[in-house]
């Protein structure tokens, strides 16, 4: 049985948990608004490819260094307040970066810490949003709500940055700040009059203390061999994929001899490839075995970037082709996997285990665009396309034999083992 089916979910959980998840996607929006101001804006201003560089990496470091113990404290505070304290930090920054912005006084110091301010507010949110939801919403449907997240992911992509650009060029970046802000609100604003669910505890009697949780759940993660062989398996795949995005537009310039449009229709097509993947998870739900599915749209996306690494250079269009299908299939391999997780997961660990998963792929990013680049500047620029993708592929056939992995729904008893010292 799994975890979340122990627990009385109400009949009438969707209007409370839709309502509750609008106003996310209107924040999430909202942050992506933001995100392609500053962003332009450093591009503006400097024309520094450090100093973009240098943002993706403050971006990036509070997830990595501090996710895996934001994870406990998580599990241990109540995940509404959680929710509603992180994004209420996020727009308390903003709203300070719109008034260096109105009197003139930014520096790029401000964008980093504040982009810094707004990461780490994302690692306590992103884990306690995905855990309670397990709480609020019956096990059948978690497949098809990972795919109603993968659409709106999709929808997000590309909306954002067009949208981001008019609203620049017709109201300043201060202005499109403003946005987040009102965003922020209406994520706020259901969190207050709407319960989450608290996950039970297992030690009521004897207390446990910090440290104490957050070394069970190491165990938890460690112990269930599925679960980590799982996030191998994800920070593998993350090192080899990661390059992709960043050295599409190399490929594009130097291969395909094209510009600003091209890339902007390549990206377009990865998002259309992720909504159209979403529409289908939202309503099919995937095979019967989750893993499956998950494993299907991995071997999807290894084989759309070996087509983008052997796309002839006059052959645009089936770039376009491959890049739509890395999309649609990075639907299948990420939505399924998070339901897994969600249903099997026991719910008191779900902050531990979903930070930590979190902060070990997003560790992967930084350290293979550091290797990646000088292997594609050896090799060519498409060679990590094939290397990355056919490793992705070979991996996640190997996979497929693992027992411990193909039977993670089920396996999860020795992960319950009582830590000894």
């Amino acid at each position: 049985m799994s975890n979340n089916e122990t627990r009385t979910i109400s009949q009438n959980w969707a209007p409370r948990f839709f309502t509750i998840w609008t106003g996310q996607a209107f924040s999430l929006f909202g942050s992506a608004l933001v995100q392609f101001a500053l962003v332009w804006w450093l591009t503006k201003e400097t024309g520094s490819a450090t100093v973009l560089a240098t943002a993706t990496l403050v971006a990036l470091l509070p997830q990595i260094v501090f996710g895996p113990f934001i994870g406990a404290l998580v599990d241990r505070w109540n995940r509404r307040v959680i929710m509603i304290v992180a994004d209420g930090s996020i727009a308390l920054a903003t709203a300070f970066l719109f008034y260096l912005f109105a009197t003139d006084q930014i520096q790029i110091w401000h964008i980093y810490a504040v982009m810094f301010i707004r990461s780490l507010g994302t690692a306590f949110h992103s884990p306690a949003m995905t855990a309670s939801t397990s709480l609020m919403v019956p096990d059948k449907y978690l497949a098809q709500l990972s795919g109603a997240n993968q659409l709106l992911q999709g929808l997000v992509g590309i909306a954002a940055p067009p949208l981001g650009a008019l609203l620049i060029e017709a109201f300043s970046t201060q202005n499109v700040l403003l946005i987040d802000i009102a965003t922020a609100a209406l994520a706020i604003l259901p969190l207050l009059f709407i319960p989450v669910p608290q996950p039970a505890r297992d030690m009521v009697e004897k207390p446990s203390t910090y440290w104490e949780d957050l070394r069970e759940g190491f165990h938890y993660v460690v112990r269930w061999r599925g679960l980590l062989g799982l996030t191998i398996l994800a920070m593998i795949l993350n090192f080899m994929i990661t390059p992709s995005s960043a050295l599409l537009p190399l490929v594009i310039t130097k291969v395909f001899n094209g510009g600003a449009t091209q890339l902007g229709w390549s990206e377009a097509l990865f998002g259309v490839g992720m909504i159209a993947g979403g529409i289908l998870l939202s309503v099919w739900g995937g095979f019967k075995r989750r893993i499956v599915t998950s494993f299907s749209g991995i071997i999807g996306i290894g084989a759309g970037c070996v087509m983008i690494g052997f796309v002839p250079a006059d052959k645009f269009y089936l770039l376009l082709a491959a890049n739509f299908i890395i999309g649609f299939t990075q639907v299948f391999a990420n939505g399924p996997l998070m339901a897994i997780l969600q249903s099997t997961v026991a719910p008191d660990k779900q902050g531990r285990v979903f930070s930590l998963l979190g902060a070990g792929a997003t560790a992967m990013m930084p350290l293979s665009l550091l290797v990646s680049g000088p292997i594609a500047d050896q090799f060519g620029i498409r060679f990590w396309f094939v290397f990355g993708g056919v490793v992705c592929i070979l991996m996640t056939v190997i996979g497929f034999f693992i027992p411990a992995i193909m039977n993670v729904e089920n396996n999860h008893e020795a992960a319950l083992t009582p830590v000894t010292e």
